[in-house]
């Protein structure tokens, strides 16, 4: 290998491109299990972000199963999930451009099993559940009236579409998780009400499954106000189990002769915020085992419990990122995992030979290892004398180093949610930018999943304070250790992290540059406009809307943005109901009359997220172009120009 050379920092040429990026497909998602077969979804950026089924037949081929004119996706929540089940051979879906659910046999184009709406997309379904027999899906319905009102319940429908959906279960903001026992005599399913979100309290509800469908004896198992449940699910033998963080941090429970024993205690996540329908963390062995996912310290691990033991066994393996775990109640595991070095893949792992395979690995070149930066997990001090987590990526590239007298540039990730977690498993994204000579940190502020309830508490009443605060620290903390350029600090976000990289940009004197991603500028604005999911979730983070007025004003960058003082660059989606373009065009206005340099760039077609390869790739381009113009390197490729404004 020649020696490295030596460069400026963020102008290292990199085979890790916005072009290679897009050309890797979607991390699996869904498992589901039928037979021998395996399906999942996989999202497509190369074809405008379309999620399709596939499967894994029995003789070992791979085939996409959904029909190019389909794209499976709900809408349910907004944010989706639960997009598809497995009866047999026969797959029930919603599709995204109609939200009606699609009933597709082998050989057969899909056929439309649920009614048109009176208003476009009114109509949705999500996590559908068939009865043994197969002739009815129960499912969380969610209907959008024309005077713009939202009614979410638990519904059944024949499977054959010959009758519309009837309601089963109403009288609640929300609904999630419908379950079947293996019998059929029996449902389970969550609930929960403004203005809780799932993750603060739900309750878990079980009841008499009658031969129509319909319910009788219902009975509240679990859950309050101060209590998250989580994946309930029925044993072979009818046990109901669930996760719950009653203790503080989510547990594995399960009701036996009307009581709720604990299965093993300890002081780990193994459930996460249910922003999505159909996650899936633990799964029935054939022995009587559980296998589980639990998070410690932000890492996740493989494990097992034995009813006899009461504590969690861990299963090594080399992996740091375990989702969707499915099982047929056999000795075999499925589910989606990867680390810091391999992409995650779908895998097959042989519980009592801990012997993994792999049953499909997304299409795409992999990353020559000396083009990867590994992260060091960092705990820092942050305000009121508390810790906070992060995962530091210093720059690394096999053919450059940087100035013996020069530290790299250092970018903030801000993750979503708020509640989310810094991902934990090889990320092209990150990667995009460290092997260009720019350092991360990936920012697990107070708030964030994987460190217990009481941490996620810490967000309570003071989102954009805590949150903003633990990003600065963690900057502050790189700087005073040497690790970085105390000039050259940008941070960037999306969505909820949008917010508060605005919130770190306005409130305090640190940062070069920032970047936001469909971020929030007015949280008053959002309370006032924003999808029924989230119409309440400020009142746990800010405070009651309007009592608690004035602190949204205190807590909003657009009133304070002659406190602004460095450049920002801002991408929105024009179809986001989540954080309407609005928020954005605020913040331009104001950028533009301070006369700050900034950039706009708004995506037709996009909703809250980016899905779409030319989407992705252009602002990968554009963020890298703004950067080098306002910490001064120069590109090693060349990138279309983008025109900012006051530079």
């Amino acid at each position: 290998m020649p020696p490295s050379e030596i460069a400026p920092y963020g102008s290292w040429r990199s085979p890790i491109t916005p072009d290679f990026i897009t050309s890797l497909r979607g991390i699996p998602t869904e498992i589901q299990l039928s037979g021998d077969d395996i399906y999942w979804l996989e999202m497509r950026p190369q074809e405008a972000g379309r999620y399709v089924i596939m499967r894994r037949a029995a003789d070992g081929s791979i085939n996409d199963m959904t029909p190019a004119d389909f794209n499976v996706r709900t809408r349910v929540h907004e944010y989706g999930g639960g997009s598809f089940t497995v009866h047999g051979d026969v797959i029930y879906f919603s599709n995204f451009s109609d939200q009606r659910l699609y009933r597709l046999e082998p050989d057969r184009p899909p056929q439309p099993i649920t009614p048109e709406p009176d208003v476009p997309v009114g109509l949705r379904y999500a996590e559908c559940q068939v009865t043994g027999e197969g002739s009815l899906i129960i499912c969380v319905h969610e209907r959008h009236g024309k005077s713009g009102d939202v009614t979410n319940e638990l519904v059944v429908l024949p499977t054959d579409g010959s009758q519309p959906p009837w309601v089963i279960a109403d009288g609640h903001d929300f609904f999630s998780s419908p379950r079947i026992s293996p019998d059929g005599d029996q449902l389970a399913w969550l609930t929960w009400d403004h203005p809780q979100m799932p993750w603060d309290g739900s309750e878990l509800w079980a009841a008499t499954l009658l031969s129509d469908g319909t319910l009788s004896d219902i009975r509240k198992v679990a859950g309050g106000s101060e209590e998250s449940i989580f994946q309930p699910e029925w044993s072979s033998d009818g046990h109901l189990h669930f996760i719950s963080d009653r203790t503080g941090w989510w547990n594995l429970y399960k009701e036996s002769d009307g009581e709720v024993i604990a299965l093993a205690p300890i002081e780990a996540d193994l459930g996460v915020p249910q922003w999505q329908f159909g996650f899936s963390r633990y799964a029935f062995l054939a022995d009587g085992r559980v296998a589980c996912v639990y998070n410690l310290d932000g890492i996740h691990h493989l494990g097992s419990i034995a009813s006899d033991e009461g504590k969690i066994r861990p299963l090594e393996t080399p992996l740091t990122s375990i989702t969707f775990l499915r099982s047929n109640e056999d000795d075999v595991l499925y589910f989606v995992g990867g680390n810091f070095q391999q992409f995650p893949a779908l895998l097959r792992m042989e519980v009592n030979t801990r012997e993994i395979e792999t049953v499909y690995r997304p299409p795409g070149e992999m990353i020559d290892p000396g083009y990867l930066s590994i992260p060091e997990s960092i705990e820092f001090p942050t305000e009121d004398g508390l810790s906070a987590y992060a995962l530091f990526y210093p720059p690394t590239n096999r053919d450059y180093i940087g100035p013996p007298d020069e530290l790299p540039p250092l970018l903030v990730f801000s993750h979503g949610g708020p509640t989310s977690v810094a991902p934990t498993f090889l990320q092209s994204a990150i990667q995009y930018w460290t092997s260009r000579g720019i350092a991360l940190v990936d920012v697990n502020y107070g708030g964030s999943t994987g460190y217990g309830r009481s941490y996620r508490n810490r967000l309570k009443g003071k989102w954009g304070v805590v949150d903003t605060a633990d990003c600065v620290a963690a900057a502050r903390y790189l700087v005073e250790q040497g690790r970085v350029d105390g000039e050259k600090l940008a941070i960037r976000g999306g969505s909820a992290g949008g917010y508060t990289t605005l919130a770190a940009l306005t409130f305090y004197d640190l940062f070069t540059a920032g970047a936001s991603y469909y971020g929030v500028a007015d949280v008053e604005a959002l309370a006032i406009d924003t999808h029924k999911f989230e119409s309440r979730y400020l009142d746990s983070l800010i405070g009651p809307y309007p009592e608690a007025k004035d602190l949204y004003y205190s807590r909003s960058p657009i009133h304070f943005t002659e406190q602004l003082s460095c450049p920002v660059i801002i991408f929105q989606g024009l179809e986001d109901l989540v954080v309407p373009p609005g928020q954005a065009d605020l913040m331009v206005d104001a950028l533009r009359a301070k006369g700050l340099p900034y950039a706009y760039l708004a995506f037709e077609g996009e909703q809250h997220g980016f899905r779409r390869a030319e989407t992705i790739q252009r602002c990968l381009k554009a963020e890298l172009y703004f950067y080098s113009r306002i910490f001064g390197f120069d590109l090693a490729d060349p990138v279309e120009p983008l025109d900012i404004e006051n530079l």
